[in-house]
């Protein structure tokens, strides 16, 4: 025993007292433990950068380079996310900054466009317009649709196209959180999709084939944050990318994440 208790008092018992010395070095390295992770937390500097699945790959690793070679004191952690989250962590707060395709359901996050593609439509090999080299959305409208999940919220409702639409809902043929998902459901000929450029490049297989749309606007690929939200290393990040990106325009331009 490490103690006597009586109704006065709790005393150390001689096992007690020969303890107390090596509990008072543990707490003391302890103690110390925790003020050399403190040290190095402030040393270690971070950016948790999400962005959506198959959304700019390749601007993904341009940006991680050129940032991480012009702040090398500074690490950008990316992580993906699908389509369930197309807001790619900022919705939740567990990421800072995100690459993502609007619009998203984050009205007071702002955003730099990045580029710009074209709708596709993906089609199971076999369907009547697969062989043709452009289509008007219109002709897929009556089709069975494979969609993302409910929560994208209005970034589902985009890429079902409701706003040409009429009103009249979609059939929609499947649920799917994942390219591979969406694409292995129109191999097997159950719907269709809307999609991107980079998409059709990414996730081309066997079944399916890519046709251009060629009378909707252009997709967006963006640099997403909330302005109040930002850590330095993130607001490095993003002065970063307003400076060094090359946007096609006189400056870049913020706009909000609704944006489309």
């Amino acid at each position: 025993m490490l103690f006597t208790r009586s109704t006065r008092e709790v005393a150390l018992t001689e096992l007690g007292q020969a303890w107390l010395p090596k509990v008072r070095d543990a707490l003391r390295g302890i103690d110390a433990a925790v003020d050399d992770l403190i040290d190095l937390s402030a040393h270690y500097r971070r950016v948790r950068l999400g962005y959506l699945i198959g959304t700019g790959a390749d601007l993904l690793f341009r940006l991680i380079r050129h940032f991480e070679a012009a702040y090398p004191e500074i690490t950008l952690e990316p992580r993906e996310f699908d389509f369930s989250d197309p807001t790619a962590g900022l919705a939740d707060g567990s990421t800072e900054v995100a690459i993502i395709r609007p619009p998203v359901d984050l009205p007071d996050h702002r955003m730099f466009i990045l580029g710009a593609e074209d709708w596709v439509a993906c089609l199971p090999r076999d369907h009547p317009l697969a062989g043709r080299s452009e289509l008007a959305i219109a002709e897929l409208l009556d089709d069975p649709i494979v969609v993302a999940p409910a929560t994208a919220g209005r970034w589902r409702d985009y890429w079902m196209a409701m706003d040409v639409r009429g009103g009249k809902p979609p059939t929609i043929a499947a649920v799917a959180a994942t390219y591979e998902a969406e694409t292995t459901t129109i191999a097997r000929g159950l719907g269709i999709s809307f999609t991107s450029e980079a998409s059709a490049r990414l996730y081309n297989r066997q079944g399916i084939a890519y046709v251009p749309i060629v009378d909707r606007p252009r997709n967006y690929t963006a640099l997403a944050w909330h302005p109040a939200g930002l850590s330095r290393e993130a607001a490095a990040l993003v002065r970063h990318v307003r400076e060094e990106w090359s946007f096609g325009e006189v400056k870049a331009v913020e706009r909000p994440a609704t944006y489309y």
